[in-house]
């Protein structure tokens, strides 16, 4: 709860009743719990969830959220807790801001983050106007991530559960976006305590399993999607060494990504070998040992700085950084070069980073989330 005696919970000076949410309900126990939390308190809440893709199709895939049975659970919710509910149709946005750029990039040999471009391209903007269009106070979402009053303002932090933590993929929320954003279940130590106040709201979601991988691709099959949305893109190739020499076939760059080590097709050599780099014009995939992976310096456009002041003004500093959502944050150096591009070295080197993924910045001695780019080039 709020210090000031004046401000409701989600800090605005109104009474519940007179503070209009919107909350985006994806149809899965996060946002359907904070949907029932603030009706509950006696908020004007209104559930907008958006569809995003095919739901006929994806009526079949469990795991998956934005698609038909998801908004049959969201709707239930609704109903339940006495709110109005809205279905919006997106797919045209989602696939033109989404799903073409995740499969440009696969086709350009990077590894894509789809998730965090949905983010900020559907669900903080579009979906953010329409909440606004509403006359919304705020918009609220499950994420698991923490909003706190700085004295320059909100700043966005990690949720108290490290398990759940989902500042990796809202790494480019931007100020203005976190001003109008509301995250009530970053607080919550577990999923666990979701899941009860789920039950405690008589919701029929309580139970209902974790979405999984990214949503539009059934099975973790990113080829087939590829393949799908871009025919005649899983063009045959060779399988390189460093130097160049021919150690195998492929049947297409699509089909690998940098680390990977199984379903290479060249057994009977004395070390095992990874991908070390994807070169698409020649229709290469590069492989060699696994100390090649290892990456101390890594390229980043599209900052997002959400630290105090400008981010061309930043000096040089230590910071720590994610380069993977699944992985603690780890030491480094941050050295800003314009507005929006900069140069992160780790100063342990990692494995595996490659275009197309997010390197994260954090306050080393904190929960704070500094912003964070886009990986670009070779690193």
């Amino acid at each position: 709860m709020p210090l000031d005696p004046a401000l409701n919970s989600l800090g605005l000076p109104k009474a519940p009743a007179d503070t209009r949410v919107v909350v985006a309900m994806s149809g899965g126990v996060d946002s359907s719990v904070v949907a029932a939390q603030l009706a509950e308190e006696g908020y004007d809440v209104v559930g907008v969830t958006l569809q995003l893709y095919d739901h006929g199709a994806a009526l079949a895939k469990k795991g998956a959220c934005c698609a038909g049975r998801d908004i049959h659970d969201a709707r239930r919710v609704a109903e339940t807790m006495g709110f109005p509910h809205y279905v919006l149709d997106y797919e045209n946005t989602f696939r033109e801001a989404v799903i073409d750029e995740f499969a440009d990039s696969y086709l350009a040999g990077a590894t894509p983050v789809p998730c965090i471009r949905c983010n900020e391209r559907v669900k903080f903007k579009d979906l953010l106007n329409t909440a606004r269009d509403l006359d919304a106070d705020c918009m609220a979402t499950g994420h698991y991530i923490q909003r706190k009053m700085g004295l320059s303002g909100p700043e966005l932090h990690r949720a108290a559960d490290a398990n759940r933590d989902q500042s990796y993929f809202l790494f480019s929320t931007t100020a203005e976006q976190l001003d109008y954003l509301r995250f009530p279940l970053g607080h919550l130590h577990s999923k666990a305590e979701t899941r009860a106040l789920a039950a405690r709201y008589g919701l029929s979601v309580a139970d209902k399993p974790d979405s999984q991988d990214i949503c539009f691709v059934p099975n973790g099959n990113y080829a087939a999607v590829i393949e799908k949305l871009r025919p005649g893109a899983a063009e045959p190739g060779d399988i390189v060494d460093p130097e160049g020499r021919v150690l195998g076939s492929h049947r297409g760059v699509i089909h690998y990504t940098v680390g990977q080590r199984r379903g290479l097709g060249i057994g009977g050599l004395a070390d095992p070998l990874y991908v070390v780099r994807l070169d698409v014009d020649r229709r290469q995939v590069i492989v060699g040992p696994k100390d090649m992976l290892a990456t101390r310096r890594v390229p980043l456009r599209e900052v997002n700085w959400l630290g105090d002041g400008a981010f061309a003004d930043q000096a040089e500093r230590q910071i720590a950084v994610k380069v993977r959502s699944t992985r603690p944050p780890i030491e480094a150096i941050l050295r800003p070069l314009s507005a929006t591009e900069a140069e992160v070295e780790l100063l342990v080197a990692e494995e595996g980073v490659s275009p197309g993924q997010a390197c994260v910045f954090y306050d080393p001695d904190g929960s704070r989330v500094l912003g964070g780019g886009w990986i670009w080039r070779g690193c």
